[in-house]
């Protein structure tokens, strides 16, 4: 947090900031610097130092207590005292200067203490227990949670490792990044002074990782500032001829956003709705996006209109009036009041046009969602403020087991950059990590099929889904189901849509490398990578084709040769996937078994003539079933539904009547579709056994997008036990598909 830097040598930004902050006048530093060393030392009276923190404190907090920021500065004046900033202003003028910006934005008193002493502990011989034993755990807790850790200690790795302590501290109390967010940007606003290299440097990490932060916790004030002050250092072309648009802007006679705002006013005057009506000048960047996207701009593009009231009914009230008595633009309606954004933003959102072609946007929100839209979890005040009666709080805000305070406004962002930063491996990892989530700004939320809900970035899928729900457990996920239907892990979510995940029982599952091209977010990344480091030679990645280890394999030509001897046959039967791994097959998939004779089936009017049941539809009692007659006297039986019919009808075969005999032990190929995953081929084989059938022959086909078709020849002693087998099958984890199988075989 030490600043290093004075005045910037390049102008700041002109109108827009002006404008945010046109009652309350430029603070001179060298005028507080001063009153900083030659303020009353009367015990009993406020530092003339910090005169505008008071004044902006109370005009949020009428009865604050000041007490406290007094003693804060007296420690943090004299701690400081010959430190002196580069500009050769006294470094007290600093910590002034953030706890001024965190005043204004509404900030409480506990926080406006801990930002006077935020640099102590780490530039002075201030200990965090001294400052603890005067001024409380909470401030002892904000001081800590912004102190950087030394490079002394930590060498290159202390940047990435101080935002990752700045971020588990920002977990259980979301002012440390207030504070931090306010420090960096007066800093930001004195960084002229430094190297041009160090400028671009500083001014990139606060690019890639502090506006993204403020955008999240929706502090737009600071955000805004900070991307302006970027943009001039690291794009200072485009940033100098923005601003010479936004100045030859200023210079026009006429003003189409001020004649919009009065039209607005007549409206919202006729219906008899209170409101304030302002022109919100855009920043620096929003112009650039704007006439990026639109090209030339037109004067009302270089702002929008900002309309407050009292109460969240007189806003649709608001819109209601003018969308009846002006012209709207519906394609730029938004109901972020009905659904807030996550960085708890609310408001309307419209858009008004006139007959010359001018369009202005149109914000409309209360008082306090404007106070909430500016300042962000800076305006919720003290989220730990205990009530009168502590059983009545509610649970969210008490303390854990293990005494560490709960925040109950940490956002669902925020929980899961804490979940994964845990098993961020190293430094490196965890800062490209960070900048690539921070760098997902939009949300969606997915429901479960027991009513929770899922936060998840923009973008993400089934794979991210699954871990975030269950983390590390979900390397036993086999597929999902979105919105009732089977989908693949890498099915691209949207927002509102029901995931129900479904998760394998065998512990020993394992995720694979294909998962790493599906997932979105940090915490699926890190999982799956952790886990594939760990285990380099794991025979389950898809790219080998193999879905068992040598282990599952055995397990597997075990589980078959049982099945052989419950069966009695006195010789064990080993599946083609058993002996070669679940990729392995006796012969192509689409190639049928070999016709077998047909017992149990009586040709009509020809007692000589020998039948086989067709391998492409293998027909068992019960099913309807016609015949052809085909070289050396044989007749072929067909299901009537089966593809072969046809070809046989179309090559000119003979039909020929057939039926069903007395027997009904019956042979059937079986299709089973299923989500890959360990051990699956044992607890087919076994389910099968279970149902007293006898396995011919098996094929596995290669995997292909999580999903695995295996075929099986049985025997069964009854026809009738057919649909007890398919349902048992069924009822195997990872399997969603059985059926009747129908190779697409010549006749």
């Amino acid at each position: 947090m030490s600043a290093e830097a004075t005045n910037p040598a390049t102008p700041g930004p002109v109108a827009p900031a002006v404008a945010r902050r046109r009652s309350r006048p430029r603070i001179d530093l060298r005028r507080l610097g001063r009153a900083a060393l030659l303020g009353p030392a009367s015990r009993d009276r406020l530092p003339d130092a910090i005169g505008h923190v008071v004044e902006a404190h109370r005009a949020h907090h009428p009865d604050a207590d000041l007490e406290i920021l007094r003693r804060a500065y007296v420690l943090a004046e004299s701690s400081h005292r010959g430190q002196m900033r580069k500009s050769g202003e006294p470094y007290i003028t600093h910590p002034l200067a953030v706890t001024l910006i965190l005043a204004e934005l509404g900030a409480e008193t506990t926080t406006l203490t801990a930002s006077l002493l935020h640099d102590t502990v780490e530039d002075t011989e201030v200990t965090l227990d001294q400052v603890g034993e005067q001024f409380g755990e909470e401030v002892r807790y904000l001081v800590d949670g912004v102190t950087k850790l030394e490079k002394v200690d930590y060498g290159t790795a202390a940047e990435p490792e101080t935002f990752r302590k700045m971020l588990v501290a920002t977990g259980n109390d979301v002012r440390v990044m207030s504070i931090k967010l306010a420090d960096r940007l007066h800093n930001m606003r004195t960084l002229g002074v430094m190297r041009p290299e160090k400028q671009a440097r500083i001014a990139k990490v606060t690019r890639d990782v502090l506006i993204p932060l403020a955008e999240r916790l929706g502090v737009q004030a600071l955000k805004s500032e900070l991307e302006d002050l970027v943009f001039a250092i690291l794009h200072p072309e485009e940033y100098a001829h923005t601003r010479e648009m936004i100045a030859a802007n200023a210079s026009r006679p006429d003003d189409p956003l001020a004649e919009f705002c009065d039209a607005i006013r007549a409206v919202l005057r006729d219906a008899d709705i209170p409101a304030e009506v302002l022109v919100r000048p855009r920043h620096f960047v929003s112009v650039h996006r704007v006439s990026r996207k639109r090209g030339d701009l037109r004067g009302a593009d270089f702002g929008r209109i900002l309309v407050l009231v009292n109460e969240d009914a007189d806003c649709y009230a608001v819109l209601g009036e003018l969308h009846t008595c002006l012209t709207p633009v519906v394609s730029e309606f938004k109901d972020f009041i009905a659904v807030p954004k996550f960085n708890l933003y609310q408001s309307l959102h419209t858009a008004v046009a006139r007959g010359d072609g001018q369009v202005a946007e149109v914000l409309i929100r209360t008082h306090q969602m404007h106070k909430v839209a500016e300042a962000g979890v800076v305006a919720l005040g003290n989220p730990y403020t205990a009530p009168a009666d502590p059983s009545a709080a509610p649970a969210e805000e008490q303390a854990t087991a293990d005494g560490e305070r709960v925040d109950p406004t940490r956002p669902g962002w925020l929980s899961r950059l804490l979940d994964w930063q845990r098993a961020a491996p190293d430094p490196d990892t965890f800062w490209s990590t960070l900048r690539e989530d921070l760098a997902q700004d939009r949300e969606i939320t997915v429901f479960r099929p027991d009513g929770g809900t899922l936060g998840l970035p923009e973008g993400a899928t089934c794979v991210d889904a699954a871990y975030a729900q269950y983390g590390e457990d979900a390397h036993a996920c086999i597929g999902a189901r979105v919105n009732g239907r089977l989908a693949t892990l890498s099915t691209v979510l949207r927002d509102g849509d029901t995931v129900q995940l479904l998760m394998g029982q065998d512990p020993a599952s394992e995720p694979s490398r294909e998962w790493l091209e599906h997932a979105h977010t940090p915490a699926a990344r890190i999982a799956i990578q952790r886990w594939l480091t760990a285990h380099p030679t794991s025979a389950t990645d898809l790219e080998t084709g193999d879905r068992e280890t040598a282990d599952d394999r055995a397990s597997a030509g075990d589980d078959t040769e049982g099945v052989a001897a419950h069966q009695g046959t006195g010789s064990a039967v080993r599946t083609p996937a058993a002996e070669g791994g679940a990729g392995a097959a006796v012969r192509p998939s689409d190639e049928a078994p070999a016709p077998r004779p047909g017992d149990g089936v009586t040709v009509v009017g020809r007692p000589e003539a020998s039948a086989r049941l067709a391998g492409c539809c293998t027909p068992v009692p019960s099913d309807e079933v016609i015949g052809f007659a085909v070289r050396g006297g044989v007749v072929t039986v067909h299901r009537v539904e089966c593809a072969g019919v046809a070809r046989m009808r179309d090559g000119g075969r003979t039909e020929v009547d057939v039926r069903w005999g007395d027997t009904t032990e019956c042979r059937v190929t079986l299709f089973a579709e299923s989500f890959g995953r360990p051990h699956l081929l044992a607890d087919l084989t076994e389910a099968i056994a279970s149902e007293g059938a006898e396995i011919v022959s098996a094929t596995v086909e290669p995997p292909a997008q999580q999903r695995v078709r295996h075929t099986y020849t049985l025997q069964l002693p009854d026809a009738s036990h057919l649909p007890t087998l398919m349902r048992a099958m069924r009822n195997v984890a990872g399997v969603y598909d059985v059926g009747r199988a129908q190779h697409q075989v010549s006749a």
